[in-house]
């Protein structure tokens, strides 16, 4: 079985093709560039190096959510057309277990969080206990202050995302940062908790962004 995995969910841009044994191919990129101008051909591009084509793919990741709002929607409809036009199913991984999956095959316990907004960050905990990788809470959106009072008692615990080494410095000195080439989303992880996870068909397929967009937010506030 063969997972095309792509994450656009922040500033990294990454795609990957894995079998349950293999990595076969992968690229991240951290870009100023959009998305949508990157992703595709990142996608081609590894595609030809692995020597596969769509129709050797069983399933396709992406990343859902939480995470850039514009990246999400990107990602997400690539997946969808890419779907819609080869007949394959995808899934949908929360971006914060993906981060979790950065550790997939040691034992830890794992402080997922990345920026929200101000003081705000969205986080989830997970335990890994070799290939196992266990939720410890939902996703959610939660003051970094309150994050690192939960967590204030706990030693050895990794924190990972792209908020994870201001956590430690400002909030939380007992969290270790994981390593630069643990800290932020990589598509393999992603295809690795999908062959853990469930399959969907395409139209099934939603962001799931913890938070309401700019647009909803400007609509309240009109209609307060």
């Amino acid at each position: 079985m063969l997972i095309l995995g792509i994450d656009t969910s922040g500033h990294t841009a990454s795609a990957a093709i894995c079998s349950e044994e293999a990595v076969l191919a992968q690229t991240s990129v951290v870009t100023r560039l959009t998305h949508s101008q990157i992703i595709l051909p990142m996608c081609s591009r590894i595609m030809k190096e692995a020597d596969v084509s769509f129709k050797d793919i069983d399933c396709i990741a992406a990343a859902i959510g939480p995470g850039s709002y514009t990246g999400l929607r990107i990602g997400i409809s690539a997946v969808k057309g890419i779907c819609f036009a080869n007949g394959c199913k995808c899934a949908g991984i929360s971006t914060l277990e993906a981060l979790a999956y950065n550790f997939r095959g040691l034992k830890a316990e794992v402080c997922c969080v990345m920026h929200a907004r101000q003081e705000l960050v969205y986080n989830a905990n997970f335990i890994i206990d070799g290939l196992k990788v266990t939720r410890l809470c939902e996703d959610r959106i939660i003051p970094a202050a309150d994050l690192a009072a939960e967590l204030s008692g706990k030693h050895g615990v990794y924190a990972v995302g792209d908020y994870a080494k201001e956590l430690c410095e400002k909030y939380a000195d007992n969290l270790l940062p994981a390593p630069p080439q643990l800290c932020l989303q990589q598509a393999s992880s992603l295809c690795y908790a999908a062959f853990d996870g469930e399959m969907m068909t395409a139209d099934s397929l939603e962001p799931d962004y913890l938070q309401i967009t700019k647009a909803e937010k400007d609509l309240l506030e009109k209609n307060k």
